[in-house]
């Protein structure tokens, strides 16, 4: 039996990236109607248009006051690491000694990876975020986890085992087979079961040797569906010790070229300073980066030029990397990336920003037309804003001159206290009520 959901409000999804088409990415109904059938898009457009569509019988959810918009995606989070969020006073390579090892040595634990797995994703309905890209440990327990509730939930999500044999904690490191053995199982266990998908994860090209991006590569060979998730040129030290330990590579992204890890599903977290070459070598590759300006900015990494990226067409994603992030909120990730573009003198407009938030992390992941906006027969995974969330934000968003001014306060002022209702193919999964 056919199942129908109506929602009736102002609605608001991009089908474009406005940077290069204009006002034509911007579709938006002040008083809009989307019909959901069996968790999917059947139809959107103003109410006037759909209500006589609607079958009888069917009770249409109407939010008065509140804006709605697509399911936000986050290209590049650490489940392990929510517990450390806020750790104070480090940057990148000592950040992770300090704080970040220790932190997930405790996922050897199955049950503590299973109360954590609930308590992340229940911190990601409440902000809005209803698809990531998900950092495990290097053990499989917290990945099976995380797989497990988020199956419970119908949730789109991707994540993968930390693969890391040198230059970490030895109850930490594996080796180059049995890492390859452990996530041949986890591909084969929880890949396309659902809404889930895996991602190949070497930590970052310091902890693991060229036999081990040697097992990263056959993976994706043997599995030419799964992603590709790694980080790339977040710091300066960073940057230099991969030049160290990896001499013969042309540069930072070269060591992953020359593993063969530049791929179409590859998502590289960061990109802060990456060169004209690595950048023409990521759009010729379809590769894609997760901006993460929380992060960038928190650990003092440096400034993330997106203007270069748009300039060399290279797929970018918002990110909030927690726990280096310090918000699981990607409209706050958004406030952060607006300051980051403005040190640099450039502008980054409130479409553009709920772009990266929706539609290009949909692009970034190879998912567009299965989420990211509402195009008919995307999954109907949203999200619904309320404008008088708190006192403050009402009063600046009453005084809006247009969409864009009313958009831009949203994604200034709200955080998870502004996300009335996160629905997960049309069924509410999280309500502030």
């Amino acid at each position: 039996m056919n199942k129908i959901v109506a929602i009736r409000a102002a609605i608001l999804d991009l089908i474009d990236d406005p940077n290069k088409v204009g006002e034509d990415a911007i579709r938006y109904f002040e008083d809009g109607l989307l019909l959901i059938e069996n968790g999917k898009v059947k139809a959107f457009d103003t109410a006037e248009k759909l209500l006589d569509q609607i079958p009888a019988g069917i009770n249409i959810q109407h939010y008065e006051n509140h804006l709605i918009i697509p399911g936000m995606i986050d290209t590049h989070i650490h489940f392990p690491q929510m517990e450390m969020i806020a750790a104070y006073g480090e940057q990148l390579l000592t950040w992770l000694t300090a704080y970040t090892f220790p932190t997930e040595k405790q996922f050897s634990c199955e049950n503590y990876g299973q109360e954590m797995s609930k308590l992340f994703i229940d911190e990601l309905l409440r902000n809005g975020t209803t698809t990531a890209l998900v950092f495990g440990t290097v053990h499989p327990e917290s990945v099976e986890e995380f797989f497990t509730e988020s199956q419970k939930r119908n949730l789109r999500m991707i994540a993968g085992r930390v693969m890391m044999d040198r230059n970490c904690p030895e109850d930490l490191q594996d080796s180059p087979e049995h890492a390859y053995t452990e996530c041949k199982a986890l591909i084969e266990k929880w890949h396309g079961v659902g809404r889930l998908q895996y991602a190949v994860t070497p930590r970052f090209a310091p902890t693991s040797s060229p036999e081990q991006l040697e097992s990263a590569r056959k993976l994706l060979e043997e599995y030419p569906s799964v992603y590709m998730h790694t980080h790339l040129s977040e710091n300066i030290d960073e940057c230099a010790w991969v030049k160290e330990l990896y001499p013969d590579s042309k540069d930072y992204l070269g060591v992953y070229e020359d593993a063969g890890l530049v791929r179409k599903r590859s998502v590289f977290a960061h990109g802060i300073h990456l060169s004209e070459r690595e950048l023409n070598c990521m759009h010729d590759n379809n590769a894609a980066i997760a901006h993460c300006p929380t992060s960038n900015l928190f650990i003092g990494s440096g400034l993330f030029n997106l203007k270069k990226c748009e300039e060399h067409n290279v797929h970018v994603g918002m990110g909030t990397d927690v726990g280096a992030g310090t918000s699981f909120s990607l409209l706050q990730t958004y406030n952060e990336a607006y300051k980051v573009q403005q040190l640099q003198g450039n502008s980054l407009s409130a479409f553009k920003g709920l772009y990266l938030n929706t539609l290009g992390g949909a692009r970034a992941l190879d998912l567009e037309g299965t989420i990211g906006n509402f195009n008919i027969g995307c999954e109907a995974d949203f999200v619904v804003l309320n404008k008088a969330a708190t006192p403050l934000l009402q009063l600046r968003l009453e005084n809006a001159r247009d969409l864009h001014d009313l958009l831009f306060g949203f994604m200034m002022l709200a955080d998870d206290r502004a996300i009335e209702k996160t629905y997960i193919m049309g069924e509410v999964a999280h309500s502030i009520h």
